[in-house]
């Protein structure tokens, strides 16, 4: 797809949908930066994973919840690399609970990281691109975020606020030539569904049309399309990754 002189970020790049984006990417010929908060293990296993590819692959630490830190990591990538092309805003986080029992703590972080770390790494980032005229930024939002979930209204307003901030930056920014989207994944095999018990997970799957859960690569292959040069008249756009879950 031409990927070769392109410079990216994954926020959560070290796991699950981040992982299998941040590889994807590197196997079209991408450099990209993935960030992670604490766990250095899975991120030096993505690096290492992404050796056999054209494209290179560098771990960031840092709290992309935290405004001032985000802009200085990402400024610190600018003038490394020489510029920020595409943003994969992946990174996300749950705190579930009844509404009726949920803290102001466990909104709170949802929100900080979700949605408040989408717009920190959106500002850090736009500037640069705007000046380029060329920017890709995609957003991982969640089927929640349009069905809604029992126990966990922190996470289905965070990810909701993902598709509100995507379409009015794909409005502020499409006479810039940037174009930024959503992806809306159904449910994934990822950390979150392994722990799911075995009736929790079949229960899970006879809800799905398609009778299985998605595979991390299938998130992946549309986001790096989207990124691509090839996807230069989508934006605005809110997509779902489902097997037809919820049509």
């Amino acid at each position: 797809m031409g990927f070769s002189d392109k410079i990216a970020i994954v926020t959560g790049g070290s796991r699950g949908i981040g992982r299998a984006i941040t590889l994807s990417l590197a196997k079209e010929g991408a450099t990209v930066v993935l960030s992670y908060k604490s766990n250095i293990q899975a991120a030096e296993e993505t690096v290492n994973l992404s050796k056999e590819f054209s494209g290179r692959v560098l771990a960031k630490q840092w709290d992309i919840g935290r405004f001032q830190e985000t802009q200085d990591v990402i400024a610190d990538v600018e003038k490394e690399l020489g510029k920020v092309d595409i943003l994969i805003n992946n990174a996300g986080i749950t705190s579930d609970n009844l509404f009726m029992r949920m803290k102001e703590e466990e909104w709170d972080k949802v929100i900080e990281t979700n949605l408040k770390g989408a717009f920190n790494c959106c500002r850090a980032v736009i500037r640069g691109m705007v000046k380029r005229r060329f920017g890709r930024i995609i957003n991982i939002s969640s089927i929640v975020a349009e069905s809604g979930n029992p126990g966990q209204a922190n996470y289905c307003a965070s990810k909701a606020g993902v598709i509100g901030l995507t379409r009015s930056l794909a409005l502020e920014l499409a006479s810039r030539q940037i174009t930024v989207n959503a992806v809306t994944p159904g449910f994934v095999a990822t950390d979150m569904t392994d722990a799911l018990t075995e009736e929790q997970k079949k229960l899970l799957i006879s809800k799905i049309p398609m009778g299985r859960v998605a595979d991390p690569n299938e998130i992946a292959s549309l986001v790096t399309y989207l990124a691509s040069e090839g996807a230069s008249y989508i934006s605005g756009q809110t997509i779902g990754v489902n097997g037809a879950l919820f049509t």
